[in-house]
């Protein structure tokens, strides 16, 4: 059964690179190979200072102390900023990390993907682009999801009509028969009008349950909260065709830090174990875990 975060028994996986608002440690996707957890994180300073400059991989025996054993900088892809990495497995053993690549002078972004023999190589693999977006919509926050039959995706679509509403975001589904070409099937989660989430919806995780998923997913409701989402859960169906239905949000209050502006977001999670990036008193965000 998911958990939400409760908070006060939770134990800082990773400091931000330095103290303040605009400056974080987080965005993570977490996955278990053997006995060890894989975290990839994003880093980021504030806007003027580099953004979303790195994303790492790191690996722990107990799910709490982690070793970094690769990474990868903004300029590597030519990109503006970084921001949250995905990492998957593929049925024969390959690993992969999708990274979210924000294009310089525009509101856009794409998806490009790095991919190894072993972890510790993705740092230095060929980039493929598989999520290019296009002159009307950014992509980016994949998240991965494999099911002995093919490959499914959940990415943050953001509208480019307008630099004042291109903070906007919904998330769009998508399936393919190898993880690298993918076929859009539509919105997966919108948001509703008039609630916490009314702004934009971002799916962060999502994880087997009966017959459906249950997702995690970043909300907030005016422009003002962007960086500051708030995390919730939602629920899909499997169809008769093997592919998901949209996401139908949970009514229950979303989860937050304490500290205002009390984001937390990007929830994952390994079994037994939780994952999310959170708001401290000093507004730098760092990433935390807890125990399922």
């Amino acid at each position: 059964m998911l958990t939400l975060p409760r908070w006060d028994d939770a134990r800082v996986v990773v400091e931000p690179p330095a103290t303040g608002p605009g400056t974080w440690a987080g965005a993570p996707s977490a996955l278990r190979a053997g006995d060890e957890v894989y975290l990839a994180y994003r880093l980021r300073r504030p806007i003027g200072e580099g953004r979303g400059y790195a994303n790492v991989v790191a690996r722990s025996r107990d799910g709490v102390s982690f070793t970094p054993v690769t990474e990868v900088g903004k300029e590597r892809f030519g990109g503006a900023s970084l921001e949250r990495p995905a990492l998957a497995v593929t049925p024969d053993g390959r690993w992969r990390l999708y990274v979210s690549v924000a294009t310089p002078g525009t509101k856009h972004w794409r998806v490009d993907v790095l991919e190894a023999d072993e972890p510790e190589k993705l740092g230095a693999a060929p980039a493929l682009t598989v999520l290019p977006g296009d002159a009307t919509v950014g992509v980016k926050d994949p998240v991965l999801h494999f099911d002995g039959r093919g490959w499914h995706l959940w990415a943050s679509v953001h509208p480019l009509e307008s630099a004042e509403h291109a903070d906007r975001m919904s998330t769009w589904y998508a399936t393919s028969p190898d993880g690298l070409d993918w076929t859009w099937r539509g919105v997966a989660l919108a948001p509703t009008p008039g609630t916490w989430d009314a702004r934009g919806v971002r799916v962060s995780a999502v994880f087997p349950a009966g017959d459906g998923l249950v997702a995690t997913y970043d909300g907030r409701a005016t422009a003002e909260e962007n960086w500051e989402e708030r995390t919730g859960t939602a629920r899909a169906e499997l169809l008769p065709d093997g592919t998901f239905g949209p996401f139908t949000a949970s009514a229950a209050p979303p989860a937050q830090s304490p500290h205002a502006p009390h984001g937390l977001r990007y929830l994952t999670a390994v079994p037994g174990r939780i994952y999310y990036e959170a708001t401290r008193p000093d507004g730098a965000h760092e990433l935390r875990t807890e125990q399922a």
